[in-house]
């Protein structure tokens, strides 16, 4: 496909969206219905040459059934199809689960499905496909009365992780909280770009390299139709993303890298209605054996379950809120054993305004399983801090890959154990790059990892102060940030 003809498509795909939005169809819901029509148009031509694929989709309501249709009958006949086709088995019941129809007007439900129409989309490009959905899922994330955000984790982290985790062919990745599957489809891409794959290679990262969990099902709608577009999976093939809650049960799945992203906020609860009518709301702890503290903190409980999705080699690399880093009880009971039985070498310390949910202060660790052993596998802690002094805002600098490039030197893929530290009490203490010893940290208040060293200059310079709409996002965060902590003991307190 020439370029000029891959720009009108993204430029109808965006103009649409828009007039669309006067009718206040928000991003979110446009992505929906794109994504159900989307699917069953693809569906048909692969029933055609040169593929003649049967298919499992029930002819009343293949593509053709839409494009025959005018008005009220096209409206009400569309309802229907969502409907029936959500019944079905493997991912086609899985895209259509729970749909909906959001476009009110026949006459532009008819114009989108005649868009759709009109390009041969299973020729088309996957890098092309890929980038026109990427784009919509990156607008309905940046729309925050869409809550949207809090599924989608900044592609440009997402990059930098995996190339400092360099995944290779003829292995399993997975994602058990994937939103719409960023982690997954920057590890096939890193995988795609930097090896030169045989058949075997190819059909392995297609059907068996990746798993995921993602419990909300438009979110999982929008993973599903995200990877079948970057030519992960196929049409008929079984669904790889569950929708099963990942930290209610070990399902015995083992694999050669995790890397995810989990929900933010601390607490796993349920709501209930009691005798009186009241919705209350239980924390909900799960009770696993093979996790090493029992806990209604979340994000401890997905660094638990981590580690024992991990094969006895496997890799991970996590982003975590930073009260995993420093929290007591529990928490410290999960750092002292995540030291002991994996190699937890890395944490990269994460700058405010980069995520879509704001109020986060995360980190990334990264570290790797080891079989059973007597004396610690850790032995020494990198920290990059990627936070002091580092302003950015989602609108005016959002972070790029670039802005990783040093961090991911430091980090050295190829060559872990030839790291060198660039901070230096005496030459250079204003280092980003330092390492700490397991006997370090092990001696710290509740082996504490949440570490700083670098002056903040917004404390001693008023010379060096960021611009002013850097400083108001950072209040904003730091509001946000207080107001979650409030929420915590306000649960606590029921």
């Amino acid at each position: 496909m020439s370029d000029n003809n891959t720009t009108s498509v993204v430029s109808k795909i965006w103009s649409f969206c828009n007039t669309l939005r006067d009718d206040g169809v928000g991003y979110g819901d446009y992505l929906e219905q794109l994504t159900y029509l989307l699917f069953l148009k693809m569906a048909d031509e692969f029933t055609k040459p040169p593929y003649n694929r049967k298919l499992s989709i029930p002819k009343e309501y293949a593509w053709e059934s839409l494009t025959e249709k005018r008005g009220a009958e096209l409206e009400s006949h569309y309802v229907e199809l969502l409907r029936e086709l959500g019944k079905q088995k493997n991912i086609l019941g899985q895209i259509f689960t729970k749909s909906q129809n959001k476009i009110q007007d026949p006459a532009k439900l008819y114009k989108l499905i005649d868009m759709i129409d009109k390009e041969q989309w299973s020729t088309m490009g996957t890098d092309i496909k890929g980038q026109i959905y990427e784009g919509l899922l990156e607008k309905n994330a940046e729309d925050i009365k869409s809550g949207a955000g809090q599924y989608f984790t900044p592609r440009s982290l997402i990059r930098g992780i995996v190339k400092c985790i360099s995944p290779e062919p003829m292995k399993t990745i997975s994602d058990p909280a994937c939103g719409t599957g960023g982690f997954l489809l920057a590890a096939y891409d890193y995988i795609v770009n930097n090896h030169d794959l045989d058949k075997e290679q190819k059909h392995f990262l297609k059907f068996n390299t990746f798993y995921g969990n993602e419990i909300v099902a438009n979110t999982r709608r929008l993973a599903l139709m995200n990877m079948f577009l970057h030519n992960i999976g196929d049409i008929d093939s079984d669904n790889f993303i569950s929708s099963a809650d990942s930290l209610i049960a070990d399902t015995g799945l083992r694999v050669d890298y995790v890397l995810t992203n989990p929900p933010f906020g601390k607490k796993s609860s349920m709501t209930f209605t009691n005798e009186e009518g009241e919705q209350e709301s239980d924390d909900l702890t799960y009770n696993r054996q093979d996790f090493w503290a029992t806990t209604s903190n979340k994000q401890l409980n997905f660094v638990q379950h981590i580690r024992t999705l991990l094969k006895s080699d496997g890799k991970a690399a996590v982003v975590v809120p930073d009260n995993v880093l420093f929290e007591g009880g529990a928490g410290e009971t999960v750092r002292k054993k995540l030291l002991e039985t994996s190699d937890l070498h890395t944490i990269l310390r994460l700058p405010t305004g980069i995520f879509y949910k704001q109020g986060v202060k995360a980190n990334v660790i990264f570290f790797d399983n080891k079989p059973a052993s007597k004396d610690p596998w850790t032995k020494e802690v990198w920290i990059y801090d990627f936070r002091t002094n580092i302003h950015f805002t989602l609108k005016k600098n959002p972070l790029k890959v670039e802005d990783l490039e040093e961090f991911i030197d430091c980090y050295n893929p190829e060559k872990r154990f030839k790291r060198v530290e660039t901070w230096n009490e005496g030459t250079n203490p204003e280092g980003r790059w330092r390492r700490f010893t397991y006997e370090e940290i092990i001696n710290r208040d509740k082996t504490s990892l949440d570490i700083t060293w670098i002056k903040d200059k917004s404390l001693a310079d008023l010379d060096n102060l960021p611009d002013p709409d850097v400083l108001a996002m950072e209040i904003v965060e730091n509001i946000e940030a207080t107001l979650e902590s409030f929420r915590e003991i306000m649960v606590k307190l029921g």
